[in-house]
Formats: C-alpha cells, sequence, structure tokens
C-alpha cells in the first residue's frame, strides 16, 4: 500500500478552508531536505527529512527531491533527481520515476530538470530556487493541524515504531550484567533499534543514573552506574519518518528501594489515572492539573509536603512545580514534538509554561503521556522559591538518591476513549522481575530479543 501522499494534500486544503474560509487557488509547492556536506570536509551531513515534505510525499528517504501540487487539475507531483551516472557508481542506483510512482501516494514522478513554477504559488518556507514562490503562514497552519490527525497508515507506523522500542527498552532492562556506564545503556537500545529495521532515533536518547535521573533533557550518557539506585531510559525509535517517545525505570540491583518505589508508585498513579481520562473533547489542561494534584496529594501522605498546608493551597503556590516542571506530554507524530499542540510558553503560571498541549483532544490525535517527579536541588531552588515553606526538607533528603522517575506511553485518542501503542511493561513488580532474571543469567536473559 502507498503512503497516502494525496489523501493528505487534501486534509491540507480542507483544514486552510476551515481555519480561513478560503479557498486553496494556488498551487502548493515544498521543498524535500537536500543532501550536503559538512563545511571542509567530505563527509555528508546525516539525512533527515524535511516533515512537511513528507507528509505529501512519503519519500522519507529521498534527498534532493520537491513535490508540487497543482490546485486546477487537482494533480500532485513528486520531482526527484535525475538520473547521474557517476552518483551511481559510487552509491548505487537511485530510485526511478516507476519505481517511486508505485511507493508514495502521488498523481505522477518527474525528473526535477522538469520542475517549472509558472503560477501562483506558495509554500511553507522560503524557496532559494524559485524567488518568486510567497511564503504563506497560513498554509503552514494549515498543514499543522493536519499533522496533528493522523490516519490509518500513520498509526501503523507509530506503532511499529513503538514495538521496536518496546523490544529495545525490554533489552536494556534485561542486559544489566553487560551495563556498568551510562553509555551502555544508548548502545545497547541503538543495538536493537537498528536490527529491527530503525536506522535513526526519533530523538537523542536520554539514558541517566541516579542523581542525573533529575535531569529532564540530560544526554551526556557517559557516567558510571555504579552506587546508584536507579536508570531512567528515555528513548524511541523512528520508523519511516515516525516517531515513539517512551521513558521507563528500573533498579539496577533489580529490587526498587522503599523511597523508589513510592516515588514510582505515586507516578504510575499519576499516568494511570490521567490516561483513563483520554478521549475525545477533554482539555489537556485538565488532565495536567490531574496529575499535578495527585502529586501532591502523594507528597502529604510521603510527609515531603507538610500536613499543615491543603491541597488547594500547596496547588496554588505552585510548589508542586519543582518536582514536576514540565508538561504532562505532547504531541507525537513525525516530529517528536509534533505540529498542532498550540503551547503558549509565555503564560506566566509556571504550571502551564512548559505545557505543550492548551487544547481539547480529538479522536485521531496521538498524544504522549508522560508524567513525572524529580529530586533535582537547581530544579527545586528556581521552582519553589518563596514556597520552600511547604517542603520538609528532613523528609526530602531521604528521596533525593531516587534522582527522578518519569513514565512515557504512547497513546491514540479513539472515538470514545483512547489506544496505548506501547507495550513495554511499567508494572513495577514485572519490572524487578525482568532485571532480576537478566541479573542471573550473567549476560541479560534477552540480550537478543530480536
Amino acid at each position: 500500500m502507498p503512503y497516502p501522499a494525496k489523501s493528505h494534500i487534501k486534509k491540507v486544503i480542507e483544514q486552510y478552508k476551515s481555519l480561513f474560509g478560503n479557498e486553496v487557488n494556488f498551487d502548493i509547492y515544498i521543498a524535500g531536505e537536500k543532501s550536503r556536506l559538512w563545511p571542509f570536509s567530505d563527509q555528508e551531513v546525516k539525512f533527515r527529512q524535511n516533515r512537511y515534505f513528507n507528509y505529501v510525499s512519503g519519500a522519507h528517504d529521498q534527498p534532493d527531491c520537491h513535490v508540487l501540487y497543482e490546485h486546477k487539475s487537482d494533480r500532485l507531483t513528486l520531482f526527484i533527481p535525475p538520473f547521474d551516472e557517476e552518483s551511481a557508481l559510487w552509491g548505487g542506483i537511485p530510485l526511478g520515476p516507476e519505481e517511486a510512482l508505485k511507493k508514495y501516494g502521488v498523481d505522477q514522478v518527474k525528473y526535477s530538470s522538469a520542475l517549472k513554477i509558472d503560477r501562483p504559488t506558495r509554500s511553507i518556507v522560503n524557496s532559494s530556487e524559485f524567488p518568486s514562490i510567497t511564503v504563506d503562514e497560513s498554509l503552514k497552519t494549515a498543514f499543522d493541524e493536519a499533522r496533528a490527525l493522523k490516519d490509518s497508515y500513520e498509526v501503523a507506523l507509530i506503532k511499529r515504531a513503538n514495538e521496536i522500542t518496546d523490544n529495545c527498552h525490554l533489552a536494556v532492562m534485561s542486559a544489566l550484567p553487560i551495563e556498568t556506564n551510562e553509555r551502555h545503556i544508548q548502545a545497547e537500545f541503538t543495538y536493537h533499534a537498528i536490527r529491527q529495521g530503525s536506522k535513526n532515533e526519533a530523538y537523542d536518547p536520554i539514558c541517566c543514573s541516579g542523581a542525573n535521573s533529575g535531569i529532564l533533557h540530560y544526554v551526556k550518557n557517559d557516567e558510571t552506574m555504579e552506587n546508584k539506585l536507579n536508570v531512567l531510559l528515555d528513548a524511541g525509535a523512528e520508523y519511516e519518518c515516525y516517531a515513539s517517545d517512551v521513558t521507563r525505570c528500573f533498579p539496577i540491583n533489580g529490587v526498587w528501594s522503599k523511597e523508589s518505589r513510592e516515588i514510582y508508585n505515586l507516578v504510575l498513579q499519576m499516568q494511570q489515572t490521567t490516561m483513563g481520562m483520554i478521549k475525545p473533547d477533554v482539555h489537556w489542561e485538565e488532565l495536567h492539573l490531574v496529575a499535578h494534584k495527585i502529586l501532591i496529594e502523594g507528597f502529604l501522605r510521603l510527609g515531603i509536603f507538610k500536613s499543615d498546608f491543603s491541597p488547594e493551597e500547596i496547588l496554588s503556590s505552585n510548589a508542586s512545580t519543582g518536582f514536576f516542571p514540565h508538561g504532562l506530554g505532547h504531541m507525537l507524530g513525525m516530529d517528536t514534538h509534533d505540529t498542532g499542540g498550540r503551547a503558549n510558553y509565555d503564560d506566566p503560571d509556571p504550571k502551564m509554561s512548559y505545557l505543550r498541549i492548551r487544547r481539547t483532544l480529538k479522536q485521531d490525535m496521538v498524544v504522549t503521556v508522560e508524567p513525572g517527579c524529580y529530586f533535582n536541588e537547581l530544579m527545586l531552588r528556581r521552582f519553589t522559591g518563596s514556597n520552600c515553606k511547604y517542603i520538609d526538607y528532613k523528609v526530602l533528603d531521604r528521596y533525593m538518591s531516587v534522582g527522578g522517575i518519569r513514565i512515557e506511553d504512547d497513546v491514540l485518542v479513539t472515538k470514545h476513549g483512547f489506544k496505548n501503542l506501547t507495550n513495554i511493561t511499567s508494572d513495577p513488580d514485572e519490572i524487578e522481575n525482568i532485571v532480576q532474571e537478566g541479573l542471573s543469567s550473567g549476560t541479560g536473559k534477552f540480550h537478543n530479543v530480536v
């Protein structure tokens, strides 16, 4: 089945009409990413396709291409580089027009030497090749809204990316005998992703242990795991330009410490409760605030927040952002942080300023659900400020070694609820069993999981 490129450009046009009340009386041109070399070098920059181009072409692995939609003829054309014998000698025979026409859901495929822009044409970015093309921000908005709603083809690609990622996380959890440094975790994940056909990861993996788990976007991935409690692995495979984004935590010695399990269970409650509320027409901000309320109630039970204060007062004070500063999740698709979330990073409310979704959910959206709880001194100083009075620091000290816990799944909004596309277990007992079986085997029971 070819990529549904033509149906995607139709969705863009429908969104344009719906959002702005205007007919599309112009052609639409999108340039693909070009192949290029690093400065002062003959080494190629790693290719990453333009996501907007891919959305209306499907040519995720083809550099130096263009796509043109002609509105009068309702024709979508993919333009590919002309055959070059010298390039083919070194790089192999490239994709030809006939093969490309079968693979991608466009109306026709031509060589780029035939591309001409001689009618009113708009794009979402400037084109140095065709300076007459108008850049249209409204068109970009229409693309963003169209991309926010996934069709069955896109869901299948995201699901496949999740299947690969599930296996990678399982392999990492079970291979601790050969993982003594954070870089070993990254190597294990990447190894299994490539084995399963994922040449690229959706983002730089976050492979952290101990206190590093409290750093939200930690990417050093190079410290020893010796004398630390837990690992936090936030990593997702990419499949044919579509992303997964999954986070799991596990105890390095195979047994959660008392404090680690308490925090893990609290974050799991935050995730399960908010995920269970997902359905069309629910506002994402509501779910985000529920996650904060659960964290506050949990901290009151554990004694981290003083019982002198009510949950409502603590929520209003924003003290919980010192432990949960980021948003509950984000849109997911071709980009890890996909389009259509309508974030407002200028919001003065610290509970909302990092929230990447500020809208009601719709059927066919794919979102991440990723609550977290972190024990990071710098973060505490920044976000709590005058709200220190709510925190019992003697109790807090017992939890600082936990570092951070985040649990993240990828979820499709369905007609009446949701479908979780992530299947790697998040049950704390099952995670202990996987780690312990790996430790007892000496090499990792599931090391060669695929």
